[in-house]
């Protein structure tokens, strides 16, 4: 009964939109697995979604279907809870509720995003990604936060991770050593997340710097870790540089994946050619990295073309969470049918459910991107048949492949 509700909610009346009607109903009945959300624990004192919150940043214009005016929160509500209230929904499912979610939306698996699992949000239908950026940043950055305000709050959030991640190796602060940095702190932390169930690493990188992280050598990084302060931006680069490698080579020794955000990101400050993932060719054809599997999130708006040329790397892939949230989904097609004509099995389902505000809270951005990404990909898959270059079998099986089997070939799931 439940999947017959998620369907009839889903399946859009074929007078109102251009999917083809057979496709559309095989597409709202696959179980999805979500390969990027920061879903919340159902506590309000909740933080650990992301560790880089984005309600402390100044105003900026947002993305009008963010906007409550846009009415897609409410539209999200009315369909998750009927004549219910949130709140109510929440106090009968207590540490269920979380899951009840992605009952409601069809999801039978999702990637959270956080600093940590717990109450209700754990394997099997939630599977961790923690996050690695602040391994990058050991030293003094009181000069990088200086840039902005945005940055400010940014780098504060990273040395409080940074803390706990030492804490958590029992030590108070960095080791004076560089090769002790890497043994006790960054390789220990990789492991014990792994140990802990983690199947990814991600990376907010683009918030604090551009993507553009090069091959710099051990022994420069060790002089710059070990002379300690306030390094200069170019030496403080080359420490990054090393550590984002290294961090990449150990997640693909430890079997885990790279998550890196590639998209115009929230607030007025952000460096939107910072994210262009162009920037990790280098990375993506480092002979030390092809083990290593780079999940490129967001699907690198609005860089579409420069991400799709990437896709034939053999370490590449992308998924387009967030895009079917703030934007159409006729868009959002149309990038989502130029990566399937080119190499459809590096492409994933995502939605980025977060709680982006009041009358956007992670359960109905969930709703909204869940419903139009599946939208998107009908009407992406509707053009390719109409235009004969795909069957209809074929358009069920690339169905099949970007809401769960890529995924489950990318991080060994059954």
């Amino acid at each position: 009964m439940r999947l017959l509700l998620f369907v009839a909610a889903l399946t859009i009346p074929a007078a109102a939109q251009s999917v083809d009607p057979s496709l559309a109903s095989t597409i709202a009945q696959i179980r999805a697995i979500d390969n990027h959300a920061h879903p919340v624990r159902n506590d309000i004192a909740d933080r650990e979604m992301d560790a880089l919150p984005v309600d402390n940043m100044e105003p900026q214009s947002d993305p009008y279907r963010l906007r409550p005016e846009a009415g897609l929160g409410k539209e999200a509500r009315r369909a998750l809870f009927g004549s219910a209230t949130k709140a109510n929904m929440k106090t009968r499912y207590g540490d269920s509720y979380p899951a009840w979610v992605l009952d409601r939306c069809g999801i039978e698996t999702m990637l959270a995003n956080r600093v940590a699992l717990g109450g209700g949000i754990h394997s099997p239908r939630f599977l961790w990604v923690p996050f690695a950026d602040a391994l990058l940043f050991p030293l003094n950055n009181s000069h990088l936060a200086e840039r902005n305000s945005d940055v400010r709050v940014f780098f504060a959030d990273e040395a409080a991770l940074l803390k706990r991640y030492l804490r958590e190796r029992g030590l108070s602060a960095p080791p004076a050593s560089f090769d002790e940095y890497l043994e006790k702190v960054v390789t220990a932390t990789l492991e014990q997340q792994r140990r802990s169930g983690a199947i990814a690493e991600k990376f907010e990188a683009a918030y604090l710097r551009p993507l553009n992280f090069a091959d710099a050598s051990k022994d420069d990084a060790r002089r710059v870790y070990e002379a300690g302060g306030t390094p200069s931006d170019a030496d403080y680069k080359l420490l990054q540089d090393y550590l984002f490698r290294y961090i990449a080579r150990e997640c693909g020794r430890l079997g885990m994946a790279v998550h890196i955000h590639t998209e115009a990101g929230a607030g007025s400050y952000f460096n939107v050619p910072g994210a262009n993932p162009l920037q990790l060719e280098p990375v993506l054809d480092d002979p030390t990295l092809r083990k290593t599997k780079f999940v490129m999130l967001h699907g690198g708006w609005p860089f579409i073309g420069e991400i799709t040329a990437l896709l034939t790397k053999p370490n590449a892939y992308l998924d387009f969470s967030s895009q079917a949230l703030v934007l159409p989904p006729s868009e959002v097609a149309a990038h989502l049918r130029q990566w399937l004509s080119y190499v459809p099995e590096k492409v994933l389902f995502g939605t980025d459910a977060y709680p982006y505000s009041d009358d956007l809270d992670w359960e109905e951005s969930l709703w909204i991107a869940n419903r139009d990404g599946r939208h998107a990909l009908g009407l992406a898959l509707t053009g390719m048949m109409r235009d004969g270059e795909i069957t209809r079998a074929r358009a069920a099986e690339l169905a099949r492949m970007v809401l769960r089997d890529n995924a489950r070939q990318l991080y060994g799931l059954k």
